[in-house]
């Protein structure tokens, strides 16, 4: 996928945004930067492996939605456990850098916008996350989050006046109908209005994740992205909740999975909510964009909510009504043609050859 003429600008930084995976920072050679190592086109050998990757991370991450709900549960708020998550991923994540030898370098202009992507894109996301499904079933939790696509369709319809197929319009109408049918907005037992609320903010928050990303990661190495992001997450929690006050006796109280008589102390599942549910599905995602086009891993990707109602119907015994299992099926419907509706613009001739562009879109590579 080549760079596009960009015709928006982004909200936060008053740079052009493209609809489409582009080179960082505006349009034009004379205005490129280079504050982050580039990577290399991805390859198209071994589509079936690319597939295997994200169906793998998919699993984790479902998985995951009922860990932290457990983990929740047992009392440790969700503003600690994210804490926990961001600094947990940060350690190792540099491990990871130092072994790959990544460079971690950046320019010092670029360092308030990469806060704000962290705070925004990695702290507020994945509390938000938790709050939803702390309030809420984690599948149905999750579908709300996953209207963020829809949000960037239409802000790159409506902000930045770019072209987008009609099926956009039948997205956005089949999204809130499933969501109102998910909802049961027509009966007395509606879902929690917090938890409703706080999926919405989340998808909000992911929609900003998602075009910041785009615009500025795209031709840079996605490890060091994901390391500066966690650091930043890292560093507001440390301010916002300070670690010399983090219930450290409570991750040695034992935690009743629901399967037969097994207990676990709640660290252990924290370290499985660092590792197998963040870290490692991550990582899995960024191999599979070396193989397959973005859009293939975003829509292979939608079946994350799927997975983890099931897991959460079959461990948690959060069961669904028949009319939510239908607006589920309608929303994961709007979510697939509001990924396919944005148009890729024509090649950007200032392109230069030597500088290669790696299509790598943060909304499907970069989950909660």
């Amino acid at each position: 996928m080549q760079a596009g003429p960009a015709s928006g600008r982004c909200p936060v930084c008053g740079d052009p945004v493209g609809v489409v995976i582009g080179a960082a920072g505006g349009s034009g050679a004379g205005r490129r930067r280079r504050s982050l190592p580039q990577m290399p086109a991805p390859t198209t050998r071994h589509p079936a492996t690319g597939y295997l990757y994200v169906l793998a991370a998919a699993a984790m991450f479902a998985v995951n939605g009922s860990v932290a709900k457990l983990v929740l549960d047992a009392g440790l708020s969700a503003e600690r456990l994210t804490e926990v998550r961001a600094a947990g991923a940060l350690v190792v994540l540099l491990g990871v850098c130092l072994v790959r030898r990544t460079s971690l370098r950046v320019e010092r202009r670029d360092l308030p916008l990469i806060a704000f992507y962290g705070v925004v894109g990695f702290a507020m996301v994945q509390w938000l996350y938790l709050i939803t499904i702390g309030r809420l079933p984690v599948g149905i939790g999750l579908l709300f989050e996953f209207t963020a696509p829809v949000m960037v369709a239409g802000y790159a319809r409506v902000v930045q006046k770019q072209p987008v197929r009609g099926r956009f319009w039948a997205a956005l109408v089949l999204s809130l109908v499933g969501l109102s049918m998910v909802a049961e907005a027509w009966s007395d037992a509606r879902l929690d209005a917090l938890g409703v609320g706080a999926g919405l903010l989340c998808a909000v928050a992911l929609t900003v994740f998602y075009l910041i990303g785009e615009h500025r990661t795209a031709s840079h190495d996605p490890y060091a992205i994901l390391f500066w992001g966690f650091l930043f997450a890292t560093l507001f929690w440390t301010v916002a909740q300070p670690w010399w006050g983090y219930p450290a006796g409570l991750l040695d109280e034992p935690v009743d999975l629901g399967v037969g008589r097994v207990d676990l102390p709640i660290w252990v599942l924290v370290a499985w909510i660092v590792v197998l549910g963040t870290v490692v599905p991550f990582l899995l995602n960024l191999k599979a964009l070396r193989v397959l086009p973005a859009s293939s891993v975003g829509v292979t990707a939608m079946i994350e909510p799927v997975l983890a109602g099931a897991v959460a119907w079959v461990w948690l015994d959060q069961r669904l009504a028949a009319w939510q299992v239908a607006g589920s099926v309608v929303v994961l419907t709007g979510i697939a043609l509001a990924q396919t509706a944005r148009i890729q613009p024509r090649p950007d001739p200032t392109d230069r050859p030597d500088e290669p562009v790696h299509p790598i879109a943060a909304s499907e590579a970069f989950p909660p």
